[in-house]
């Protein structure tokens, strides 16, 4: 990156983050959350980093990284600090999951994906558990019952899975910039969740809670699909004694069936091959952004990328208020 392209403002302790999956170029959705949240951190003076990742290494496509910084570098989005790539710190994930089995907050699971199945087909789980966001309630099968959540992690069995024990009635609340309040009883809303999974891969939620806190992250913008992680985030940093980011979570942009669009719905890749398809694509993601002020940007043919993320810039209002659904 050449920061003299795009000069930062006077950083003012402002640290916000795009954190992209590697598994295919950004689409229209990645890119509302990459201008909202490069937008945002340009509107407070602050920093924003890039960061990839890449932890679920059997997702990850070839070369997408680099396809996703050419991307990013050709909508005038530029990072701040050396972009940085989970599958690097792995042993950060690690002494993370060390740190909470020394507080005896995790336990060995050996259940699949079909064993959890059946049990949630009975009669008295189905009662008490629901699916939220595709996952399902894990229910407690090979919790600990009579003593403490403990045990050696050199004793567990290969092919175990390392779940975080969630207290009972456990209630995170939070607020969100552009969302209000938000309440998620995790204890029966998603139940003791995976922090290490059975093939040995660290999970999303212990990997960006430890990045999070590592970059020192103040702000997190992102989209409204990583509501519902939020509660296990900050339930984490709190057993961490990490500091808990200020979240502002954006609406989604959705294909023509009204699902999120994503790589797996088969979205396109944005258009970047010259500046006027960059500035339609820019055009449109600002177009899911018009809660936060982007609304009678310029327009004109002949307007730079950087003259109109400027325009953007100043334009940006981040106490627009959407409606939680």
């Amino acid at each position: 990156m050449n920061r003299s392209q795009n000069p930062s403002p006077l950083f003012n302790g402002y640290r916000g983050r795009f954190a992209p999956s590697p598994t295919g170029p950004l689409h229209a959705g990645s890119l509302v959350a990459a201008l909202g949240s490069w937008l945002d951190a340009r509107k407070n003076q602050g920093k924003w980093l890039l960061r990839i990742e890449d932890v679920d290494a059997p997702r990850c496509v070839f070369g997408a990284d680099d396809e996703i910084k050419r991307q990013l570098l050709a909508c005038g989005l530029y990072w701040d600090e050396e972009p940085t790539w989970q599958s690097s710190h792995l042993e950060r994930y690690q002494t993370a999951l060390e740190r909470l089995n020394d507080l005896h907050l995790i336990y060995a699971c050996t259940c699949s994906r079909q064993m959890i199945a059946n049990v949630l087909r009975t009669p008295k789980a189905r009662d008490v558990t629901t699916p939220r966001n595709q996952d399902v309630i894990y229910p407690g099968t090979c919790r600990p019952r009579g003593e403490k959540v403990h045990r050696p992690m050199s004793d567990a069995l290969s092919n175990a899975a390392w779940r975080l024990a969630l207290p009972q009635d456990l209630l995170i609340e939070f607020e969100d910039v552009a969302l209000g309040n938000q309440a998620q009883c995790l204890s029966s809303e998603v139940g003791d969740f995976v922090l290490r999974r059975r093939d040995g891969l660290f999970t999303y939620q212990l990997a960006v809670v430890v990045d999070d806190a590592q970059q020192s992250i103040s702000h997190v913008v992102r989209g409204h699909d990583l509501l519902s992680n939020t509660g296990r985030q900050i339930h984490l940093q709190n057993l961490l004694g990490f500091k808990t980011p200020q979240y502002l979570h954006l609406p989604l942009v959705l294909d023509a069936n009204g699902e999120k669009l994503s790589k797996q719905t088969l979205a396109t890749a944005i258009d970047t091959q010259d500046k006027k398809q960059v500035l339609t694509e820019l055009r449109k993601a600002a177009n899911h952004l018009t809660h936060f002020g982007l609304r009678n940007l310029p327009d004109q043919k002949d307007i730079s990328i950087a003259e109109w993320l400027l325009a953007a810039t100043r334009a940006w209002n981040r106490h627009g208020k959407l409606t939680s659904s």
